[in-house]
């Protein structure tokens, strides 16, 4: 698929509250699950629903997302329980004159389906790549590659993004005309992510710099 190839709705992904926030785009689901950083894996075990945060990456039409393989969540997965992953930004709170009409801005996408377990060893270095490509771009490369020992270890799961929704909330309070006369305050508070000074590891040579990957990170 490409970006220009839209969402198509099912009855578990349809937007039916809101449905104005609703975007159909692929390029915007795209946007939400390339922003993010962490997302939320949701999971059916021993009968109650369990959802845990966890990295993953994006490689064309496929979420990839690990762990080790005596992960409960994963094994539930990787045996076909139906899974549901999810990622939301908060942009901002939204101030009303009602409480009632207090909101937040937001860009949230969600993905319905059933993991595959990667078995391949040319997809599994692809999907690993994918998630640390996504995580800490150039590092991939710049380190030291998957030993076998750890690939033993780890449990990779590709997810496809065909079943997913959008949704996103942007601009000022919907108050009531009623009360657009009210002198209460109203608007947004804006809240972004502010990336730090890079700390050295305590045990790193001091003569070592820190990298172009890491140092572009705070643009």
């Amino acid at each position: 698929m490409s970006t220009t190839t839209p969402l198509s709705p099912t009855p578990r992904s349809t937007v039916r509250r809101l449905g104005d926030r609703g975007r159909t785009d692929r390029a915007d689901l795209y946007a939400v699950l390339d922003a993010g950083l962490v997302g939320h894996l949701g999971i059916v075990l021993g009968g109650a629903p369990v959802v845990l945060p966890t990295g993953y990456g994006r490689d064309g039409d496929t979420v990839y997302l690990h762990g080790s393989t005596g992960a409960a969540t994963l094994r539930a997965a990787a045996a076909g329980a139906p899974v549901c992953f999810t990622v939301t930004h908060l942009d901002g709170i939204v101030y009303a004159r009602s409480a009632f009409h207090h909101s937040m801005n937001y860009r949230s996408a969600v993905v319905h389906g059933a993991a595959r377990v990667v078995t391949d060893p040319a997809e599994r270095l692809r999907g690993l790549e994918a998630l640390t490509e996504h995580l800490a771009p150039g590092s991939w490369t710049a380190t030291r590659q998957p030993d076998r020992k750890e690939l033993a270890a780890t449990a990779l799961l590709a997810l496809d993004l065909t079943e997913a929704s959008v949704k996103v909330r942007t601009g000022p309070p919907g108050d009531d005309e009623a009360d657009l006369a009210s002198p209460v305050w109203a608007g947004v508070l804006p809240l972004r992510t502010v990336v730090g000074e890079p700390e050295p590891c305590p045990l790193l040579p001091e003569d070592v710099p820190v990298p172009d990957r890491v140092l572009g990170r705070r643009v």
